[in-house]
């Protein structure tokens, strides 16, 4: 039997067993992923992560996301900022390149998924990745009509959530995200259980339930929005950085929030910016309509498992 070296790490509470499959390959990631991923037989996890060797030149490495049902994801928003720090603190000598400012190191990984090519800035100090900012892309929203002023559109199809919580917005980041808003986030179980597998989303989908925060009847900070996730494959999960994309975008669409927002969910809190314009930030080039989530990552235990 070969036993495997994994990494558990999780982002925002959002967990996953990562695999450096340049040393260690998996013949069956998704029965890896089932046995895996179950909290009282296996290590417990939102679902399991390959790291590999990029095959095209635009890319230093690859992410492959096995979610705890086995089904394959497109992208994990919390799973690329983990990668970004297993791979500075755990790859010596570092092979990339390293820019240093005034109390603080920087670099840059590109990441291939099955959504593109994401650009992940690693942001360092005293040679621990203390953040990791991933330019997430440009978001789309249903019928893959790509965001411009005058396109947006919510799903015509009726969707069975409480009567009274408003329409939901469809947004693509890679994945399919159906954002809610509502003041009754903790329906993310009952809600969230059926909405994934309704007919409107034919490869299923992940649920976000959003509500703005407020005090007093104004905004407490229209930038600060309380989300609750139901991951498809997964369920109900502590964090989900696509999501939190998703949902910043949908609140900026929507006129609920500006384009800067903090996205609160039960396992910490992510920062989004959906660009309103090509800029210069702290030396990076944010680019126009582009979602960039910045968040922290965070080692758990190492260990060995038999591979299946």
């Amino acid at each position: 039997m070969t036993k495997i070296p994994f990494t558990k790490m999780h982002g925002c509470g959002n967990d996953y067993i990562y695999v450096n499959t340049i040393e260690y390959p998996i013949a069956h990631p998704a029965e890896a992923a089932i046995l895996w991923s179950d909290r009282h037989k296996g290590i417990g996890s939102d679902g399991l992560v390959l790291i590999g060797k990029s095959p095209i030149p635009e890319a230093d490495f690859t992410m492959r996301i096995f979610n705890a049902d086995g089904s394959e994801a497109m992208m994990c928003g919390n799973a690329s900022r983990c990668i970004g720090k297993y791979l500075y603190e755990r790859t010596n000598p570092w092979p990339l390149p390293v820019k240093e400012g005034s109390g603080y190191k920087e670099t840059v990984i590109r990441l291939l998924t099955l959504s593109g090519v994401k650009v992940l800035y690693l942001h360092i100090v005293d040679d621990v990745v203390e953040s990791v900012t991933v330019d997430m892309g440009a978001p789309v929203f249903e019928d893959e009509i790509l965001y411009n002023p005058t396109i947006g559109k919510s799903l015509s199809t009726p969707l069975p959530h409480r009567e009274g919580q408003g329409v939901g917005l469809f947004v693509s980041m890679g994945n399919p995200h159906y954002v809610i808003f509502t003041d009754d986030v903790d329906q993310v179980g009952d809600t969230g259980r059926v909405l994934e597998h309704h007919p409107a989303f034919p490869q299923r989908c992940n649920i976000e339930f959003a509500k703005v925060e407020t005090i007093n009847g104004e905004a407490a900070g229209p930038t600060t929005i309380r989300t609750r996730v139901w991951e498809r494959g997964s369920g109900i999960t502590q964090a989900c950085g696509t999501g939190a994309c998703a949902t910043a975008v949908a609140a900026a669409f929507t006129g609920k929030a500006g384009r800067l927002s903090h996205i609160v969910m039960d396992g910490g809190t992510l920062t989004i910016e959906w660009a309103e314009a090509d800029r210069l930030v702290d030396g990076r080039q944010y680019k126009k309509n582009h979602v960039y989530m910045t968040g922290p990552a965070t080692f758990v235990f190492d260990g060995e498992i038999t591979a299946p």
